[in-house]
């Protein structure tokens, strides 16, 4: 059985990442991993579907012992991916989707190497203001947030592999290119470091 790979998607507020995600998901060939929190669960939010709920301590420890893929820590909680539960996905042959942070995405990076990093991106800047104000949600104050948000990270832009563009209305597009991306990097040559030995064993 081929092993998935590990995709790691980020981008900016409004460049749509949850809707091509969704779309990613819908084929048996990608998959998530559950992510982990200290946080309290919600209403209406299952442990072990939404998020697995454990303590500090836990995660804690969790990250002492390497068994954290990638964390951050956010308003006073811990978020992040369990690495066991990532391997058993790739190890099952499906394709793994992390959609996580620039500074997420740089730490997977370091502890998995093979991981494929994705940049989803608006047009433009002034798309992606556009489409924030648009969305009628947020305050003002949030929406220089997002924006200086991505001041700060586009210049990062270059330590991925590949940036995709997300046109107006082009999500399936979007997911097309990633699906694309997956194909070419799971007959990379660096992928297949054994290729001449397994072909004459064959």
């Amino acid at each position: 059985m081929k092993k998935g790979l590990l995709i790691v998607i980020s981008g900016p507020a409004g460049s749509g990442k949850g809707t091509v995600n969704s779309i990613l998901l819908q084929s048996p060939e990608f998959s998530y991993s559950v992510s982990a929190t200290t946080r309290a669960p919600r209403p209406g939010e299952v442990d072990g579907v939404n998020y697995h709920f454990i303590t500090k301590e836990d995660f804690e420890s969790r990250i002492q012992n390497g068994e954290m893929l990638e964390y951050t820590s956010y308003c006073g909680n811990y978020y992040g991916t369990p690495l066991r539960e990532a391997i058993e996905v790739m190890e099952s042959g499906r394709n793994l989707i992390l959609e996580i942070e620039v500074e997420g995405a740089q730490n997977v990076k370091r502890l998995y190497p093979e991981a494929v990093l994705i940049m989803l991106l608006p047009p433009s800047f002034a798309v992606q203001e556009a489409r924030l104000r648009g969305r009628g949600t947020e305050t003002e104050e949030k929406i220089c947030e997002r924006l200086n948000r991505t001041r700060e990270e586009l210049p990062l832009v270059g330590q991925y592999d590949y940036v995709v563009y997300n046109r107006d209305g082009g999500a399936e597009q979007c997911a097309d290119d990633i699906r694309a991306i997956v194909r070419a990097e799971q007959n990379a040559t660096r992928r297949h470091s054994d290729a001449a030995v397994a072909y004459f064993k064959a």
